[in-house]
């Protein structure tokens, strides 16, 4: 019978645990009409046991009989309970009313009928009618339903069990029952099913509905509108992020994200998360993470509370979440509150050059033709937020994109802002030059992209007409005019790119940055020679080629600035090489005075000025501008001008200067003139509130905004009755005085001791104690110290506003003050020139009308400063003109690893460094004025265009033939190397023919031999090698790096062999193999000459004696 009963009790809870699964999903009738049905065995509990344990001997066997059996099943419910974790005790209860019932039943059923009669006297007609009516098991109300119902529950149960796998089975759940919460780790309630009828259930504490809070629809709210930003949400002491925010911002900052909703919809796969995902860090490490957030790339929002909580307790909106709104937004290129970047020069991310922080826009029009013809017309606008300079250019550029790539290069973009579609060249140029961390900018570029449309010409057109009107409204009626007429002279291409720069500038609120039309300067200006982007790279102008960084570059052996102004100025000035003879025989005679006066005083003066103007005046002459300059960086710029205009205060004019040059004297004299203005603006400052960017105490009071005197008087008011109340204080506590104590950041709190209890009024509030003493808050501090802070908030909101209207006020100086800072920057770019020409071995250049190159034992310039040698120095002499001796070609053959490409690279940089104004190493030097430096050195494909190294090679070769003039210097490096030598000797000989007849001065590397013969065939080629000393044992060479006349025949490939470790025993078949080779070929060239001589001494054949004697010479 055991394993029956076990059975059947297995089945009974199995049965249980459906019903009240299935039960879920059906309305339960209301527990009083459940109680009212069920029998009230509770009631009559006592007759019966008395009635049944008087009987006989059978009912007392009953009875023991029974009462195992209900204590078994009752255990055996407690222990299911337990398992099941139901934390519900009216569950409990009523399971526990259910089986004591059941019992009484069974009992009246397992009883004799006789036995029962014998004592029905002792039943009242109501209970004996009860107790003998009864069927022998009474069937409950939920079991007489009809056999449809039953199916239906049944039904109910198997879609709930279906339905339990799928992912949004929780919330469908939470929406059938409104208030059901989700059972989860944290151990919430599960719901009663009858209760959910009657009431919501309640969760426990901490625990979270599914709805979203008033905050986090705010957030969604703000995210909506800016889906491609990182927002840094102000919440109380701390800045958050939240969903997909926190994953990208934990990466990148290294701090710790806590899991939750990633997305922003209401996505199925996360509906079983009931809060977002969040990081957050203290409020005063903002700027240090938005840097590198913006650095890596991002773009990143700042969500601030707009509202204190002071204003907001007095206000309508007491009872809604803080009101929060995106104040402000940067990218790389607009992140201007850099604060720490302002003091002294820093090196760009990842070791890169100096960061330029250029935003780019460029568009570009339908390509016309085909192939190598193919022809494009491309304008951009480039903008620096950070110092206000902006860059313009429209120009046609070839299928090689050459020209986009040279203005890139200079510039540097941090950003690219692209407008409507870009053709497939232009689109892979820009991602392989700022698609990567590696790439030549330093650092991975940001790229955005807008529409453009038919009509976008037009409406941009309209757009900066309307946008300069109104900024011109209260200005000057002829500055007006001619704002507007320089910006409608501007081409179609630059319009639509000003216009979008403006819209893009805008979202940031630097769109003001546009009104300095001074600052608008053309990228291709003629007065400066343009370097295209193959020399930059290949002379390594502003990086090396290996690393990509600053150091080992021209411009970082002419950087000796002091300022971070004088910097970037200094980059301008190394990128753009003077073509006007005038300015650079001014700038260089400046800097030869600065050298020879390198002891007198002056000098020392400028040098001491500059050495400590430690801040970045040009960065925090634009944050005045923008508004968003702090206090103590005001104070700090404006005694620093006032300092600097002190010193040449006696300086009225260029003439009492105390110089010869005129660029230095001009430079000085622009520097006293704002002297007058900077005083006035430092009379309203209170100094030491400045320094410490205390916003209260800022300006002095003779000249504090009639709001700030009211809300200061008001403040002092409610103090005083502060005081006052003190004396109230005592004589409620009884005693002569009391003082105000501060705890944990809290203010007049009143101490009592805890023995003096009885004497505190109940109105009193305690607010902290101690076992000894209590500290209150009397209701008339509580209302008055409401009312300061209230004063303290709005005395706040206007010493902003008042400070706001101070900048704007030197704002409108901002021209004035540039072009001192402007002055201040030339003066230390002359300084850097003249410090860099006090080297030993360093010699001023001399320039002619002609066109020639004479350089007497010239250096490289940056190849010298990084060898622990003496470097070699060797003469060059090159003319275009009829009047001079010298070649205007130069064919240089060697070695490898002879010298050669660096020769020719010297020569280059030395031309360049003199038309920068720098005085250049060489023992002396006289130059002519070239318009352009082309080079073609190196090898490298460009496999996303589909472009070979050798396709690359002639490409660039093509754009050299076709702007090279006579007045252009061209170096090529081992041209034709990248196809056969037939065809690659062929190519190199026509190139260096058109070159040479067109007169341009030619520097041409190679390693064919068979070239020297052009020698006497084109005027003005003349062959020189790279000189070196064959070893006696025939393997070893020794480079001596001269430059001799003659032609090099052999390349020695074998002796860089053995350099680069090649096994030994492919150097001894690679040795027999080139000798083999050079004897068949001089075989052939032997049984050549012999025939030509056969035929010349047969009388029968005419022969070049030139090319005969060349021959032989070579052989």
């Amino acid at each position: 019978m055991a394993p029956s009963k076990s059975l059947s009790q297995a089945s009974s809870s199995q049965g249980k645990k459906q019903q009240s699964i299935s039960s879920f999903f059906t309305p339960k009738p209301p527990v009083a009409q459940e109680l009212h049905s069920s029998p009230p065995s509770d009631a009559h509990a006592p007759i019966i046991d008395g009635g049944l344990s008087i009987n006989s001997d059978n009912d007392e066997d009953i009875s023991q009989r029974n009462a195992p059996r209900a204590l078994k099943r009752r255990l055996e419910q407690e222990q299911s309970d337990v398992e099941n974790d139901d934390p519900n005790p009216k569950r409990r209860q009523s399971e526990d009313l259910d089986i004591q019932d059941a019992e009484r039943r069974q009992t009246l059923v397992d009883a004799a009928p006789s036995k029962l009669n014998e004592t029905s006297q002792k039943f009242s007609d109501r209970t004996s009618k009860y107790a003998f009516s009864s069927p022998p098991v009474a069937p409950s109300p939920d079991e007489e339903d009809s056999e449809e119902i039953r199916k239906r529950k049944e039904h109910l149960h198997r879609e709930f069990v279906k339905k339990l796998g799928r992912p949004d089975s929780i919330a469908e759940i939470k929406r059938r029952n409104h208030g059901a919460t989700e059972e989860n780790g944290d151990g919430e309630d599960a719901a009663d099913e009858e209760e959910e009828e009657i009431q919501p259930v309640k969760s426990k504490k901490g625990t979270k509905k599914g709805t979203l809070t008033p905050m986090e629809k705010q957030v969604l709210e703000i995210k909506g509108k800016h889906m491609d930003a990182l927002l840094v949400i102000e919440v109380g002491y701390k800045y958050r992020f939240f969903g997909e925010d926190a994953r990208a911002a934990a990466k990148e900052l290294g701090i710790v994200c806590i899991p939750g909703k990633f997305r922003y919809d209401e996505h199925p796969s996360e509906a079983h998360l009931n809060r977002f995902a969040s990081a957050s860090f203290p409020t005063h490490r903002l700027h240090v993470h938005v840097k590198r957030l913006v650095q890596a790339g991002h773009k990143v929002g700042i969500v601030r509370q707009i509202e204190t909580a002071a204003l907001k307790a007095v206000g309508d909106n007491r009872n809604t979440p803080f009101i929060r709104k995106l104040t402000n937004l940067y990218t790389k290129a607009t992140y201007v509150d850099d604060l720490e970047d302002l003091e002294g020069p820093v090196a760009a991310p990842h070791g890169g050059a100096l960061a330029t922080g250029y935003l780019l826009c460029i568009t570009e029009s339908n390509a016309k033709g085909w192939g190598s013809d193919e022809k494009v017309y491309v304008g951009l606008v480039a903008v620096q937020p950070a110092t206000g300079d902006i860059v313009y250019d429209d120009f046609e550029d070839g299928f090689m994109r050459s020209e986009i790539e040279t203005r890139l290069l200079h510039i540097a973009p941090a950003e690219f802002l692209i407008v409507g579609e870009t053709s497939k060249a232009t689109e892979r140029l820009i991602k392989h030059l700022s698609g990567s961390k590696a790439n030549v900018f330093g650092d991975q570029a940001r790229v955005e992209r807008v529409d453009k449309l038919k009509t976008t010409a037009a409406e941009s057109y309209s757009h900066i007409s309307n946008f300069y009107a109104e900024k011109m409204k209260d200005g000057d009626g002829d500055a007006s005019t001619k704002v507007l007429d320089k910006v409608h002279q501007l081409s179609e291409h630059v319009t639509i790119c000003l216009s979008a720069m403006i819209n893009h500038m805008s979202e940031y609120g630097l769109e003001h940055v546009f009104d300095l039309t001074t600052n608008f300067q053309p990228f291709s200006a003629r007065s400066y020679m343009l370097i295209n982007g193959n020399t930059l790279t290949s002379l390594e102008i502003y990086r090396n080629q290996t690393d990509h960084s600053q150091n080992g570059s021209l411009f970082w052996t002419l950087d000796r600035t002091r300022t971070r102004f004088g910097q970037r100025l200094l980059r301008k000035w190394v990128g753009r090489p003077l073509l006007d003879e005038a300015k650079l025989a001014e700038r260089i005679t400046a800097v030869e005075e600065l050298k020879d006066g390198e002891r007198t005083r002056n000098v020392d003066k400028l040098k001491r000025i500059l050495g400590q103007t430690k801040s970045d005046l040009e960065k925090v002459l634009i944050r005045i501008y923008y508004k968003k300059c702090t206090r103590s960086e005001l104070l700090t710029v404006l005694q620093i001008l006032q300092q600097v205009s002190n010193e040449f205060a006696n300086v009225t004019s260029p003439e009492k200067a105390g110089f010869e040059s005129i660029m230095i004297n001009e430079a000085i004299a622009a520097l006293p003139k704002i002297s007058d203005r900077i005083v006035s603006f430092l009379d309203r400052i209170n100094a030491v509130a400045a320094k410490g960017d205390d916003k209260y105490s800022f300006f002095r009071d003779e000249h504090e905004t009639e709001a700030i005197s009211d809300h200061k008087l008001g403040i002092a008011s409610v103090e005083d009755d502060l005081e006052s109340h003190r004396k109230v204080a005592a004589e409620k506590l009884k005693k002569k005085m009391v003082g105000y104590v501060t705890v944990a950041g809290i203010e007049y709190l009143i101490e009592v001791d805890n023995k003096q209890l009885k004497n505190v009024p109940a109105s009193w509030a305690k607010i902290s104690g101690t076992k000894k003493l209590s500290r209150f808050h009397t209701p008339e501090v509580v209302k008055l110290v409401r009312e300061r802070d209230q004063h303290k908030e709005a005395l706040a909101a206007a010493c902003d506003e008042a400070f706001s209207e101070f900048l704007a006020e030197i704002g409108s100086q901002y021209q004035e003050l540039r072009d001192v800072v402007q002055s201040l920057a030339v003066l230390d770019c002359l300084l850097s020139l003249a410090e860099v020409a006090q080297q030993p071995g360093y010699v001023k250049p001399t320039f002619s009308q002609s066109v020639r190159i004479n350089i007497s034992k010239g250096r490289h310039p940056m190849v010298e400063q990084l060898l622990l040698d003496a470097y070699v120095s060797n003469d060059t002499n090159l003319s275009s003109g009829t009047d001079s001796d010298d070649p205007r070609a130069l064919l240089v053959t060697g070695p490898n690893m002879g010298g050669k490409s660096s020769y020719v690279r010297q020569v280059a940089l030395i031309c360049i460094m003199g038309q920068i104004g720098s005085y250049v190493p060489a023992e002396s030097a006289e130059l002519g004025m070239l318009d352009a430096v082309f080079t073609r050195m190196g090898a490298g494909d460009n496999i996303m265009a589909g472009e070979s190294t050798f396709m690359v090679e002639l490409s660039e070769t093509s754009d050299i033939l076709k702007q090279a003039t006579n007045r252009s210097l061209v170096l090529l490096d081992e041209l034709g190397r990248g196809t056969s030598t037939h065809d690659g000797v062929a190519i190199a000989e026509a190139v260096l023919r058109q070159l040479v007849e067109r007169g341009s001065l030619v520097l041409f590397v190679t390693h064919y031999q068979s070239l020297a013969r052009l020698e006497g065939v084109c005027e003005g080629l003349r062959n020189v090698h790279v000189t070196f000393r064959e070893d006696d044992d025939g393997e070893g060479v020794t480079f001596l790096y001269e430059i001799g006349d003659g032609v090099a025949h052999r390349s020695y490939g074998l002796n860089v062999a053995r350099l680069a470790n090649v096994p030994k025993s492919v150097l001894e078949v690679a040795a027999v193999k080139s000798k083999e080779l050079e004897d068949s070929m001089a075989r052939k060239g032997l049984a050549n000459l012999s025939r030509k001589m056969m035929g010349l001494l047969s009388g029968g054949e005419s022969v070049d004696l030139d090319a005969f004697v060349a021959a032989v010479e070579q052989l």
